[in-house]
């Protein structure tokens, strides 16, 4: 199983990726360096929205979707 996650960074802007295990990635995000170059510099991180799919080809495709879209409807999504 994959989980599609946002976290909301430190400064406001949203980082959205896919991984196996929430907890492991969101705390990777915020201290070490196996976190994304891009909330390295932006921490802490918070995660705000999370969906669970069944295997990686369609959290992958889900991804690239919610990467698309504009900051609105992003944060529109979180409110769902």
């Amino acid at each position: 199983m994959y989980y599609l996650y946002i976290l909301r960074c430190a400064d406001g802007t949203l980082y959205t990726g896919i991984t196996v295990s929430l907890a492991r990635r969101v705390k990777e995000h915020n201290g070490s360096e196996l976190g994304a170059k891009y909330t390295r510099g932006r921490r802490p991180v918070k995660l705000v929205f999370s969906k669970l799919f069944r295997n990686r080809s369609t959290a992958s495709a889900a991804e690239a979707r919610v990467k698309k879209l504009p900051r609105r409807q992003k944060l529109d999504m979180l409110k769902q």
